[in-house]
């Protein structure tokens, strides 16, 4: 760039040249100008105390303060919150924790108890720091997490109760009826002598609905010389229960059957003096006294005795 110089004073036009270092060389006086006054203005602020100064700086330490305090608040707020919340988790776990306990019958170590000793004195309160409530709310997750497996542990075992009790044979499987024979030796009713009963029977009128004790799969359902008209339900586990003497069967071998489903009716068929049901309960084969079932139900101890 070239600047032409014309004065009255000049015999003739006089041209300057500005090349582009002489632009760099003067932005560079100008800036380092502008740093050095900075500097020694700040230098004789904070040497000499001038108010102005002094209380835009102090203005602005309070400005960063506040904001300082009020993060800290905000964190000590959030955490309180959060603390809080994990105290009533617990107390609900607490709570939860015994009632599926009485559900499932499982008895739980009550804690021992211990007399606090006498306590008194003004009441000073000491709010938490923020290294407090971080330790508490560990603590109290720590809790939480132990608590939870506590009730799946429960929650695994009241399962298992559920399970085992729809596959108990408890309930009735004649309603109206009165009980005849029990289980253990009687004097064998054809034969006259003594023999081993191995079931217990249920007296009503022929056709009078039979129901299944408990879930099963019906391992049988046919005539048999001394049952007549049987069915044999597998429970799990061992466990079958035998229906007999029945004038009809409403089961297939090989269907499941839910507990208190028809499977068929009170007959005479097979080695019998009159219409009845024979109810057998067997573990592994071995016949079990039915009774011991039954009285776990609510309907046993409403039939009728002879």
């Amino acid at each position: 760039m070239q600047i032409i110089l014309v004065s009255r004073h000049l015999k003739a036009a006089r041209t300057i040249t500005i090349m582009p270092r002489h632009v760099v060389a003067v932005l560079a006086v100008v800036l380092t100008l502008v740093f050095s006054a900075s500097a020694i203005f700040s230098w004789l602020s904070v040497h000499f105390r001038l108010p102005l100064v002094e209380d835009l700086m102090l203005s602005l330490q309070r400005q960063e303060s506040q904001k300082s305090r009020d993060y800290v608040s905000n964190n000590l707020q959030l955490m309180a919150t959060r603390l809080g919340e994990l105290q009533a988790q617990v107390l609900q776990l607490d709570a939860l924790s015994e009632r599926v306990a009485n559900l499932s019958g499982i008895k739980r170590e009550a804690p021992v108890a211990r007399a606090k000793a006498g306590q008194g004195g003004p009441y000073l309160p000491a709010p938490m720091t923020e290294s407090a409530l971080q330790g508490e709310i560990e603590r109290l997750m720590a809790t939480v997490e132990r608590k939870t497996d506590e009730l799946a542990v429960l929650e695994s075992r009241l399962l298992e109760k559920k399970v085992r009790d729809r596959l108990l044979p408890t309930t009735l499987p004649v309603k109206d009826a009165t009980l005849g024979s029990p289980f253990g030796h009687r004097s064998d009713p054809i034969a006259g002598l003594r023999a081993m009963h191995e079931g217990i029977d249920f007296t009503a009128e022929t056709g009078t609905p039979v129901v299944v004790a408990a879930d099963g799969v019906v391992l049988s359902a046919e005539y048999h010389p001394d049952f007549g008209n049987v069915i044999d339900v597998d429970h799990g586990e061992g466990l079958s229960s035998r229906y007999a003497h029945l004038s009809r069967i409403d089961a297939k071998p090989g269907s499941l059957v839910k507990r208190g489903q028809l499977i068929g009716a009170i007959g005479t068929t097979g080695r019998s003096t009159g219409p009845h049901l024979h109810f057998e309960v067997r573990m592994f084969g071995v016949a079990q006294d039915p009774a011991l079932f039954l009285k776990k139900g609510v309907e046993f101890a409403q039939v009728k005795r002879r």
